[in-house]
């Protein structure tokens, strides 16, 4: 018969598992990086969390009733919904310089206040050393998205350079422009489809708009659009009509958006060759 000793020796194990959560239990419920402390991320990338998304948005005008973060804001929305569909993958800190435009002369977006931009070679570099420092501290897999088409020919630059440099160390950048490409592409004609080919155009259109109204509504101005005039390019509205964006219409974009990165994800995974 075993001795009280015995009996509590065995309780006392009990409570400490109990009260003790295991360093596993511990990592919160994020897929943000910035979220974590130094020993989550390395506990999740010991457990299999080794893709990171890097999701690239941008500080620009987009006309009068959206806000300049929306690249941002959309960018690392959609990049945690990616996260969480691919698995195994945590979300970096959203980069918001990228470039925009000139400044001397001023082009492009920085024709107007509220652009923030920087060259194409100081944003190749920012993005190829953000990367090289996932990589270093054990991230196999640097993931790019990016929610503005001005710099996708960068990203692929720079996921070739980095592919090329990392040969042979266990590491590879996947770029997918199909999460961009998708919005002038396949979203557009979906909205064609169902009747709003007249205001489908190329920035802060109905789309732009409706993509924001689904993802933050916060950052559209939605009352003083509805009742405005049809806002026009000296504004910074590059073709179509906003006017009757709707977050419904933009849901379905977004939904676009994530299946087509979380597919190129999973191809990736498989050692194929991606897009």
């Amino acid at each position: 018969m075993p001795s009280f000793s015995g009996f509590l020796a065995a309780a006392l194990l009990a409570c400490a598992t109990v009260l003790v959560p295991s360093a596993r239990a511990a990592i919160p419920d994020t897929v943000d990086f910035a979220a974590l402390t130094w020993t989550e991320i390395r506990e999740a990338i010991r457990r299999g969390d080794t893709s990171i998304i890097i999701p690239i948005g941008g500080t620009e005008q987009s006309g009068p009733y959206i806000a300049v973060g929306k690249h941002d804001v959309r960018a690392m929305i959609l990049a945690r919904r990616i996260a969480r569909q691919a698995g195994h993958a945590l979300v970096a800190p959203v980069v918001a310089y990228v470039p925009e435009g000139g400044t001397s002369p001023r082009t492009s977006h920085m024709r107007f206040p509220g652009t923030i931009s920087i060259t194409p070679a100081t944003f190749r570099a920012l993005v190829e050393d953000a990367a090289e420092s996932f990589r270093v501290q054990g991230f196999s897999r640097v993931v790019l998205i990016g929610d503005h088409g001005g710099y996708q020919k960068d990203l692929r630059a720079v996921a070739g350079q980095l592919n090329r440099r990392w040969r042979g160390q266990g590491a590879h950048v996947l770029y997918i422009p199909a999460y961009y490409d998708v919005v002038p592409g396949a979203y557009a004609t979906w909205l064609r489809n169902h009747g709003h080919a007249a205001e489908v155009g190329m920035h802060a259109d109905l789309s732009d708009t409706s993509l924001m109204l689904a993802l933050d509504p916060a950052l559209v101005r939605a009352q003083a659009l509805a009742a405005a005039p049809l806002p026009t390019a000296t504004q910074g509205v590059y073709g179509g009509d906003p006017r009757h964006a709707d977050a419904a219409l933009g849901q379905v974009g977004a939904n676009m958006q994530v299946s087509a990165a979380v597919a190129a994800m999973q191809h990736d995974s498989t050692g194929q060759e991606t897009p």
